[in-house]
């Protein structure tokens, strides 16, 4: 028995087109790989896999229902739905970025200090700083030792003022929670150190915004002798209507 898919009548170009927009979603590269002209690929390849069918050159339609009859049976084979892929966005376009890095105010080296003097981390890091200093210009260890930048910081520090320091927090991506796993994207390292990567969640809420309808692309193409000439696209953001700020109700 043929599948939906099969049913429709392809061209093995055509065929290998199908084939080529399932790996990437990307309607103009897959028509490049499945041997068409750029010019093709370009122009017409993305109206080919459009929201609607009728924005589908008639020619061409047999291909619009070959691509969304692949996308239905991959979704019934994976069993991966339109719903769990928009609860999904959803969940990165919310998710409080708080959850994987901060921005703390936590104590200067004087907040919790002996009398407010210069604390050390511990009897090492003191050591250390001995060891470098020129003569005459020992440090001293009056302030002892327990360091900790996140500390609050102490409202009656002499030297901060009870402000502290502003210091960059990321939680251990072994421990991190359902949110903060939505957004985290990997870590970078970099001149100035690590990177924590995020998810783009405006694109993510974006994406939501499609889903939902509620940007319109319009794209006018001239398709009387089968060419068609794209216009600047216009994206639209439509709101519900409200009656109580229309003055003809008022």
């Amino acid at each position: 028995m043929k599948t939906a898919r099969e049913a429709v009548e392809l061209t093995a170009r055509q065929s290998c087109f199908v084939d080529e927009y399932l790996v990437d979603m990307n309607a103009t590269q897959a028509a490049i790989r499945a041997g068409f002209a750029k010019s093709t690929a370009d122009k017409k390849a993305p109206l080919w896999v459009g929201k609607s069918r009728d924005s589908c050159p008639e020619g061409m339609r047999h291909v619009w229902d070959a691509v969304n009859a692949a996308l239905k049976e991959r979704s019934a084979r994976t069993r991966i739905t339109a719903d769990m892929v928009l609860d999904r966005w959803w969940s990165i376009a919310t998710a409080d970025p708080g959850s994987l890095t901060q921005l703390r105010r936590g104590c200067c080296r004087y907040c919790h200090g002996d009398d407010h003097l210069f604390q050390w981390k511990d009897e090492a890091e003191f050591s250390r700083a001995m060891d470098n200093a020129d003569e005459g210009k020992e440090p001293s260890d009056e302030g002892g030792y327990g360091f900790r930048p996140f500390h609050t910081p102490h409202p009656s520090c002499p030297e901060c003022g009870g402000e502290g320091l502003p210091r960059v927090y990321a939680e251990d991506t072994r421990n991190l929670g359902p949110e903060a796993k939505m957004l985290f994207a990997g870590v970078k390292q970099t001149k100035e150190g690590l990177e924590v990567k995020m998810q783009d969640q405006a694109k993510a809420l974006e994406n939501v915004a499609r889903h939902l309808g509620m940007f319109t692309d319009r794209v006018d193409h001239v398709s009387s002798d089968g060419s068609m000439t794209p216009k600047p696209t216009i994206i639209e953001l439509v709101a519900p209507h409200d009656d109580s700020e229309d003055p003809a109700t008022t």
